[in-house]
């Protein structure tokens, strides 16, 4: 499954249809480098992803940690309400 994650891939909490950020790298067979909007670059481990198919990565919210679920919370604080 996480073989088929490409650089620029879109990432989604399993709880969420909205993208907090995308796949900056893949630094190994067991870690991704994500980039969450708002905040920066996060090492995550493959083992987090829920699943992989068209041009997004899942992962399972209770897999990560808490200074990243905190930056996902925050990664769409300076968008316009107004769009």
């Amino acid at each position: 499954m996480s073989d088929a994650i490409k650089v620029g891939y879109r990432t989604f909490l399993d709880n969420s249809d909205e993208a907090f950020g995308a796949v900056r790298a893949i630094i190994s067979s067991e870690h991704l480098s994500i980039y969450v909007e708002n905040t920066g670059e996060f090492l995550v481990e493959r083992a987090a992803i829920v699943s992989v198919g068209s041009e997004k990565v899942t992962f399972a919210h209770a897999e990560l940690d808490e200074r990243l679920r905190a930056a996902i919370r925050h990664a769409h604080d300076a968008e316009d309400p107004e769009w």
